[in-house]
C-alpha cells in the first residue's frame, strides 16, 4: 500500500498523497497496538517529504510523528496504569505483558533501576525495545509525569532517526516510490535484525 501511494506521489502533492493527519493517527494506532510499522510510515513519508518543494515538509513530518509517538506512548501508558490499579487489570495492560518477554523484562528493569527515564530513549530506537521498558516503568510505579519527562526525548530522537532513513532513501533515488522502498527495507531489517540475532544465539548455544 505504501509502495502504491508513493508512485503516483509528485513533489507537489506530497502533502495530500502521504496526508499528515493519516500519518499522525497511523502512529498514534501504531503505539497503542504496536503491530504497525510506524517507522516505515515515518521514513516513507520523509521520502516523498524530501522530494518536495516545500522546505518545511520534513519539519512538519518530523513534528508530526515525535508529537503522535508521544501522545500514542503516553495513552498506553495511561491505561496501563489503570490496569495496575484494577482488581482484574486490563486488555491493554496484557497486551503489554505479551510483549514483554520475561528475559527482556528483566533486562529492562535493570537498566531502568541503573539509568532511571534515560532508558526510555533507547528503548524507543531498539527494535522490540518500547513496550518491556515501559512495563518495568509500570511494574516500578512510575509517575506518569516523570514517565511523560523521559519519553519526550525518546519520541523525539526516535522521529529523527526513522526520518534520517527516509531522506538517505529518498536521496539515492529520482523517484519517490524507489526511495519508499529502500527505506522499507532498512526499517524491516532493523527491526528484524535482534529477533534473528537472538535466535543464532539459541541456536549456537543449543548446539
Amino acid at each position: 500500500m505504501i509502495l502504491s501511494l508513493a508512485v503516483q506521489v509528485t513533489p507537489a502533492s506530497t502533502q495530500q498523497a502521504v496526508g499528515y493527519p493519516s500519518l499522525f493517527l497511523l502512529v498514534v494506532v501504531g503505539a497503542l497496538v504496536p503491530v504497525v510499522p510506524t517507522g516505515a510510515l515515518v521514513s516513507s513519508a520523509a521520502v516523498v517529504a524530501f522530494h518536495q518543494e516545500s522546505p518545511l515538509a520534513l519539519l512538519v513530518v518530523f513534528g508530526v510523528a515525535a508529537f503522535a509517538a508521544f501522545l500514542g506512548d503516553m495513552a498506553l501508558y495511561w491505561l496501563g496504569r489503570r490496569g495496575m490499579h484494577s482488581k482484574n487489570g486490563s486488555r491493554w495492560l496484557a497486551a503489554i505483558r505479551d510483549r514483554a518477554p520475561e528475559e527482556r523484562l528483566a533486562q529492562a528493569q535493570e537498566k531502568l533501576a541503573d539509568h532511571g527515564v534515560l532508558v526510555l530513549v533507547l528503548s524507543r530506537l531498539v527494535p522490540a525495545g518500547r513496550i518491556p521498558v515501559m512495563l518495568a516503568c509500570l511494574m516500578a510505579k512510575m509517575p506518569l509525569r516523570e514517565f511523560a519527562r523521559g519519553d519526550v526525548p525518546a519520541c523525539l530522537a526516535w522521529a529523527v532517526t526513522y526520518q534520517l532513513i527516509g531522506i538517505l532513501g529518498g536521496s539515492l533515488f529520482a523517484e519517490p516510490w524507489q526511495g519508499v522502498a529502500v527505506a522499507v527495507g532498512l526499517t524491516v531489517v532493523i527491526s528484524a535484525a535482534p529477533a534473528v540475532w537472538r535466535r543464532l544465539r539459541r541456536t549456537a548455544s543449543s548446539s
